[in-house]
C-alpha cells in the first residue's frame, strides 16, 4: 500500500510551493490541518517550529521539513535556560507564548498562541481574574499592551522581517500619493507601525480584509507583513493597488529568507522521503509542549466555528 503524503504550505512560501501544497494556509490553519489529516508523511513547507508542531499534534506521522535552515529569528533570538529563569520569576502569571517559537520553548508555556487569536485568549485570561507574561515577541506584546491596557512582563525577541517596517519610510510612502491610501499591518511589526494601520491582523486576517474590502477603488493599500501573501492577496482581488510596505524609502523588499528556503526542488526531494526528519523531540517534550497548543486549538475551535 502506498503511503499518503500531505504536503503543507505557509502563505509566506513562494506561489508555486504553494501550488505543490494539498493545503495552504496560516499558522492557526495548518496546526489544525496537521491535527486532523490522515498522513503517514507530512512534508511542511515552512520553518522549522511549524513543522515541529505538526509532530507534535500528529505523533504517528512523518514529519519532513524540506531544508535544515528553515528556522525564525524569533526562536534563534530566545535562550530557553533564560526563558526557564524568566518564567520562574513571575510564579503567578500565566505564560502565553506565541506559535512561533520552539517545541522546548511551548513546553514551557501554558498557552500557545498565532496572531489570529491572541487577542481573544489574553482578553479570556485576564476576564478570569489571571495575570499574563507573553513571550517571544516583543512588538506583538508591546501592541497588545498599547491596545488593551495591559501591563504584560515582554520577552525582548522580534521577528527580523517584520521589524524593518518603520514608521518614517511609511510616512514618505503615503506623502507620495494624493489619493486614498491604508495600512493594514501583521502584528509581529513594530509598535508605530501598528499604531498608523487601518487593521491589525493575523495573515489570514489580512487576506479576508483585502476580500472585503468595498472603500475607494484606485486607493493604495500597503501591506506591513511578509511579501508572499501579497499573491493570495493580489489573486483575491486583481483590482486592487496592493503594494509591500517599504522598510526604508524606496524599497519595497521584504523577505523571509528562512521561508524562501522552501524551493521546488527541495520540496520535490521530501515529498519523495528526503530531507530533514522531525524526530528528535522525546515523548516527554512532545506531551508538555501538546498541552498548551490543545488549549489554543480548543478554545479557537469553540469560538471561531
Amino acid at each position: 500500500m502506498s503511503r499518503r503524503v500531505v504536503t503543507l504550505a505557509h502563505y509566506y512560501t513562494e506561489p508555486h510551493i504553494q501550488q505543490m501544497a494539498d493545503k495552504v494556509g496560516d499558522s492557526l490553519e495548518l496546526s489544525l490541518y496537521a491535527k486532523e489529516c490522515e498522513a503517514d508523511t507530512i512534508v511542511f513547507a515552512g520553518v522549522r517550529f511549524m513543522a515541529e508542531t505538526a509532530k507534535i499534534l500528529n505523533p504517528q506521522a512523518e514529519v519532513i521539513l524540506p531544508d535544515r535552515g528553515s528556522t525564525c529569528s524569533l526562536v534563534t533570538q530566545t535562550d530557553v535556560t533564560a526563558l526557564k529563569a524568566w518564567r520562574e520569576s513571575y510564579p503567578d502569571h500565566v505564560h502565553v507564548s506565541y506559535i512561533n517559537s520552539s517545541a522546548e520553548h511551548k513546553a514551557l508555556s501554558d498557552w500557545i498562541v498565532t496572531s489570529r487569536n491572541v487577542d481573544d485568549i489574553i482578553a479570556h485570561l485576564y476576564a478570569e481574574g489571571k495575570k499574563v507574561i507573553f513571550s517571544p515577541d516583543r512588538n506583538m506584546g508591546a501592541y497588545l499592551n498599547f491596545q488593551y491596557d495591559y501591563d504584560m512582563p515582554l520577552w525582548s525577541a522580534v521577528c527580523e522581517v517584520h521589524d524593518k517596517f518603520n514608521q518614517a519610510a511609511l510616512d514618505e510612502a503615503f506623502a507620495a500619493i494624493s489619493g486614498d491610501k491604508y495600512l493594514i499591518a501583521h502584528p509581529e511589526s513594530p509598535l508605530p507601525v501598528l499604531q498608523k494601520a487601518d487593521y491589525v491582523g493575523s495573515t489570514s486576517g489580512m487576506l479576508g480584509w483585502i476580500k472585503a474590502y468595498h472603500s475607494a477603488p484606485d486607493a493604495t493599500i500597503f501591506v506591513a507583513t511578509e511579501d508572499g501573501i501579497l499573491y493570495n492577496m493580489r489573486k483575491a482581488r486583481p483590482d486592487l493597488k496592493i503594494e509591500q510596505a517599504p522598510i526604508y524609502a524606496g524599497c519595497q523588499c521584504n523577505q523571509c529568507p528562512y521561508m524562501k528556503l522552501n524551493t521546488q526542488q527541495a520540496v520535490e526531494r521530501a515529498q519523495a522521503g528526503e530531507g530533514i526528519r522531525i524526530d528528535y523531540l522525546t515523548e516527554a517534550q512532545m506531551d508538555a509542549a501538546r498541552l498548551p497548543i490543545e488549549r489554543m486549538l480548543e478554545f479557537s475551535q469553540r469560538y471561531y466555528q
